[in-house]
This record gives structure tokens, C-alpha cells and sequence, in this order.
């Protein structure tokens, strides 16, 4: 294979070594570590936290994409165009087998009627067979009692991993700490965990059994149907998860650049910086959001036309207009924040140790950097956290309305945008709909629900009335 880093793939790898970097900072500082030790500490965060960790691994692996190799070339390999991801690889198993149109969930005959000759030689219109999904049996007779025999077997391979897990770390912290077999107070740890532990350990366990569940029934039906064209829709909306979070993610990342300059520039220089930047922000906020990522998308669409030789392949151009769009939303989003931490600058700007810095001489941004800038990162670590279930669910709205991401591109957005159709027809398509929909609740309940932990842990206010 030959291995092809996309844009949105290296931000989206820079943007976790980052995270991988302020964890190991925060973690050998006191005052940074107290907190998430608070937040960890609650049961409802870690079971957020296990479920935002799965969907960050899933993203993982679809930012790693590549270009096949052809089977039967040469002795020099030859590389396809295409371009798939690691995850394509992964559920190969799930999406290899493509059918002609709608299939129900775990049907064996097609949702529509088609005309067909019957063995009289009449026209007759009928459900056909699925050409893939439950090609095994003889008729739909069986399938309960296939659905059941390969559920129980998902259920043993998860019973073994999971046996094969506790093991693992039974022998590790035997090893490490140099315990006795024969002294069980000493794995109180693993027989009484803490509550937020437990939590983590139940929602772990609770997904990896739904991952063995679709390992072991995937291959063989389409869990959640089938689509317009036959693709699968199970694997459309796990793709779907990369969207949503790099929308969530690199939006962020684009948009703290300006919040974090011109809120605290505004705050503390005051005079004519604040006013400049009041009014740059003031004028934004007034513009109708929609309004401004609509006339950036169709100067980019005339502009990637224009181009269109300048692009490699479809990914690429989808890609492209995906960074673009991280970008109208991080510059359109950033004014809520930067009116905040203005507001929270002028109030430490006169401050003690504010005053003190100044009269000793010390530097403008020295002062920003060591004073405010500290005393500011919880407000930011907390917009941070809440702004990003918003930005998962204007990704969805916004490709709904067709100035979103790219057709080609899978997407939340673009499973609710196909399945407006098909909720018109008769009988009533609605498992695409019901895809997008769980996929997205599941994320932003999540994020809402770490949200909530990390405002209260950061939150000084918060923490004074407990």
C-alpha cells in the first residue's frame, strides 16, 4: 500500500499529540492534575469517557488512508487511486457486500417489490432475495434461529476477551506491585473498585459486547439495512464518526487562536485595541452566521470547479472543502468566547498580583502569560468541552441544507440529508435516519455529559460552594 496523509489527517495527528502533550504536562502539575483527578473521581464522566475514547479510536483509524495496491500487477506493484482508510479495512467484512436497493435490518428479502417472471411464465411482482445478506439460508424460516446461534457465539468470544482482559491486568499488578496469590485483601482494587472505576469498567465492557455482536452477525446480514444504492448503512454511520468529531475538534482548534488573542488583548490593553476588536467582533455577531459559511462554500465550490485538475482524487477535493469548512466555523464561532474572556480580563486586570507585576516593571505580555492567561484556562478548557456538541450537530444542519461537507463524504449530515426523501415514500425508509440519529445522540450525550463534570471541576466558583 502506499500510505497518503490528507490534510484534515494531520491536523486531526497533531491535534493528539497536543492532547497527548497536556496530559503529560497537567499530570506533573498539581493544580492541573487536582481537578481531572475530580472529574475521573464521577462515575457518570468516566462512563463519558470510555464512550468518547471509542469514538476517538475510530477516527484513529480512519485518518490513516492509503492508496491498495492492485492484485495481479507485476512484479513492480501498481497502486489504485483510490483511496481507502485502515477502518475500510476493518469492516471490509460489513461492507463488502453491497446489495441493489433498500433492505430492512436483518432482512433476507429486498424492502422494495420488483417484477419478475414467476415459473408459469407470468409477470408477477414480488420481494426478491438479497443478494448477500442471508445468502446461507434456505428461507426466512431460519433466520431467528441463525440470528440466535451467531449471537451466542458473539456472546463466548466476548465472554473469552473479557476473561482474557482481567487476566492480563491480574497478572500486570501482581507483577508490579509484587503481590502474593494467597493474600486477596491485596486485590480489593479488582474485587471492590471504586464507583467511577466500575462505571468505566460496565460501559467498557457494554461496547466491546456490541462490537462482538456485530463482528459475529455483521458479515452475514445488514444490521441497520441497506441504503438507496444497497451500501450498508451500519458502516455508513460509523464513518461517520471522523466527521463529527474532526468538525467538533479541528473547528476548536482554528477558532482558541482568535478567542484567546483578542478577548485578552481587548481586556487588558483597553483604549483603542478594545474598541477595534469590540467592534470587529460586534459586526460578526450581527451577521447572520448561515449567511457567511453559504457565501464562503459557493466561492469555494467556484473555486474548486475552476481547479478541478489540481485535485488527485475525489477524497482529496471532499477533504479540502471539509478544512474549509472547519475554518468558516472556527472564525465564525470564535466572538461568544472572546466577549468572555474580555469580560473575565478587565475583572483580574485589577487584581493584586496584577498591580504587583506592573509596578515592578514587568513586560505587558510577560504579565499576560504568567497571570491572566492561567486564570483564563478553565474558562477555555470549559468552552472548549461545551462548544463542541454543538459543532457535531451544525455540521448536520448545515449539510442538510447543502452547504455542509461533500456529497462524497460520509457524514451524519448526509444520511439525515438523503433520508428526507425516503421518509416520503410508502412503505417509510427509516433506518438511515435512525443511523444518524443514534450515532450523534450517543456522541453529544457524552460530550454534554463530560461537559457538565469538567465545567464543574474547573469552575472555581463551583468549587468554593462545595
Amino acid at each position: 500500500m502506499e500510505l497518503i496523509i490528507l490534510k484534515t489527517d494531520a491536523l486531526f495527528f497533531i491535534l493528539i499529540v497536543c492532547l497527548l502533550t497536556y496530559v503529560f504536562y497537567a499530570s506533573r502539575k498539581e493544580h492541573l492534575a487536582r481537578p481531572w483527578r475530580i472529574v475521573l473521581k464521577r462515575p457518570i464522566a468516566a462512563s463519558a469517557l470510555t464512550i468518547l475514547g471509542f469514538y476517538l479510536i475510530i477516527a484513529i483509524l480512519d485518518s490513516i488512508h492509503f492508496h491498495p495496491e492492485i492484485e495481479g500487477s507485476s512484479s513492480e506493484p501498481i497502486y489504485s487511486s483510490q483511496v481507502v482508510s485502515l477502518l475500510d479495512v476493518v469492516l471490509k467484512p460489513i461492507n463488502k457486500n453491497t446489495e441493489t436497493t433498500y433492505s430492512a435490518p436483518f432482512a433476507i428479502y429486498s424492502y422494495s417489490k420488483e417484477s419478475r417472471e414467476s415459473e408459469t411464465g407470468q409477470i408477477v411482482r414480488a420481494y426478491p432475495r438479497l443478494t448477500y445478506a442471508g445468502s446461507h439460508l434456505l428461507g426466512i424460516s431460519e433466520v431467528r434461529s441463525d440470528l440466535v446461534t451467531r449471537s451466542l457465539s458473539g456472546l463466548g468470544y466476548w465472554v473469552f476477551v473479557m476473561a482474557s482482559l482481567c487476566l492480563i491486568v491480574a497478572v500486570f499488578k501482581v507483577v508490579k506491585l509484587k503481590l502474593s496469590l494467597v493474600a486477596p485483601r491485596n486485590f480489593s482494587w479488582f474485587l471492590r473498585p471504586s464507583p467511577a472505576r466500575l462505571a468505566a469498567m460496565i460501559t467498557f465492557a457494554t461496547v466491546c459486547l456490541l462490537i462482538s455482536m456485530i463482528a459475529a452477525v455483521g458479515p452475514y446480514y445488514h444490521i441497520l439495512g441497506t441504503d438507496k444504492v444497497g451500501h450498508d448503512v451500519l458502516f455508513q454511520g460509523i464513518k461517520g464518526i471522523r466527521t463529527g468529531l474532526l468538525i467538533g475538534t479541528l473547528t476548536t482548534l482554528i477558532m482558541l487562536p482568535f478567542a484567546i488573542v483578542l478577548g485578552i488583548a481587548a481586556g487588558y490593553f483597553r483604549g483603542w485595541v478594545d474598541d477595534a476588536i469590540q467592534y470587529l467582533y460586534t459586526t460578526l455577531s450581527s451577521i447572520p452566521g448561515v449567511l457567511l459559511i453559504a457565501a464562503a462554500a459557493l466561492m469555494l465550490e467556484v473555486f474548486m470547479t475552476n481547479n478541478a485538475d489540481d485535485f488527485e482524487s475525489i477524497t482529496a477535493r471532499a477533504d479540502l472543502r471539509f478544512l474549509c469548512l472547519c475554518f468558516i466555523l472556527g472564525v465564525t464561532a470564535w466572538t461568544g468566547l472572546c466577549r468572555y474572556l474580555r469580560a473575565e480580563t478587565l475583572k483580574l486586570k485589577e487584581s493584586n498580583y496584577i498591580e504587583a507585576s506592573r509596578a515592578f516593571g514587568a513586560l505587558s505580555w510577560s504579565t499576560i502569560s504568567q497571570h491572566v492567561l492561567p486564570n483564563l484556562m478553565h474558562i477555555v478548557m470549559i468552552s472548549i468541552v461545551l462548544d463542541f456538541s454543538g459543532l457535531v450537530l451544525a455540521e448536520a444542519a448545515l449539510t442538510y441544507i447543502d452547504i455542509g461537507v461533500d456529497p462524497s463524504m460520509e457524514s451524519w449530515g448526509n444520511m439525515i440529508n438523503g433520508a428526507r426523501l425516503e421518509l416520503a415514500r410508502e412503505p417509510v425508509v427509516w433506518w438511515s435516519l435512525f443511523t444518524a440519529f443514534l450515532f450523534m445522540f450517543v456522541l453529544v450525550l457524552a460530550a454534554n455529559v463530560f461537559a457538565d463534570s469538567v465545567r464543574d471541576a474547573f469552575d472555581p466558583r463551583i468549587r468554593e460552594l462545595d
